[in-house]
């Protein structure tokens, strides 16, 4: 069972769409014993990183997370906001502390000849061979928005990226048992369904 966190932000139906157009089993809750039973966790994201942190708490959940991530050890996968809060901290709002379950900071996207926020399809290029490589298209697109970005992580985390004016932008991202994703997979057609099936059956 697949659970998908519902901490009051994020497109949770959509996810939940993609994960049934794939006959994975889920269920969107925020239930911290419905959490603690899943075999993998989704944390979805739309909105700022402090509300997302203070929700979390407020809820309870952070706790249920950190257990179900430490002590469990079990597979969580972070999508747009999601991702960004399994580092350190984020710049957003002065400073806010995020899981820290991936090394780095998340700071403003700052580049004045593009649009800011960044939304829309762009490539997604992969920095290492893996079995997720060889499930993708030959050259992916997969659908962003976002105005804030990874930074400062370990190298031999990253996964893949895209390149957005002078920005390298952290695209899939890699720690253990954690996983993030900076765009959306449940807007980024056949490849986005191609990552989340990946999460569910492969990634351990």
């Amino acid at each position: 069972m697949i659970a998908i966190i519902d901490y009051g932000m994020g497109n949770l139906y959509n996810v939940k769409n993609a994960l049934d157009a794939l006959g994975v089993d889920s269920m969107i809750t925020s239930k911290k014993e419905d959490l603690q039973k899943a075999d993998k966790l989704i944390l979805p994201g739309v909105g700022a990183m402090q509300d997302c942190m203070l929700n979390l708490e407020k809820s309870g959940l952070k706790e249920t997370i950190i257990d179900f991530v430490l002590h469990q050890k079990k597979p969580l996968l972070g999508i747009c906001l999601g991702m960004q809060a399994l580092f350190e901290s984020s710049e957003e709002n002065g400073h806010t502390k995020g899981f820290g379950f991936i090394k780095g900071n998340v700071i403003k996207m700052e580049d004045t000849n593009v649009r800011i926020p960044h939304i829309g399809w762009n490539d997604l290029q992969f920095v290492k061979d893996m079995p997720l490589k060889d499930k993708f298209s030959k050259a992916p697109f997969v659908y962003y928005v976002h105005s804030y970005y990874a930074s400062d992580y370990d190298k031999e985390d990253l996964v893949a990226y895209s390149e957005y004016g002078n920005m390298k932008i952290c695209g899939v991202i890699m720690h253990g048992h954690v996983m993030g994703c900076q765009f959306h997979p449940e807007k980024s057609a056949e490849d986005g369904l191609k990552i989340l099936k990946y999460f569910v059956e492969e990634f351990v």
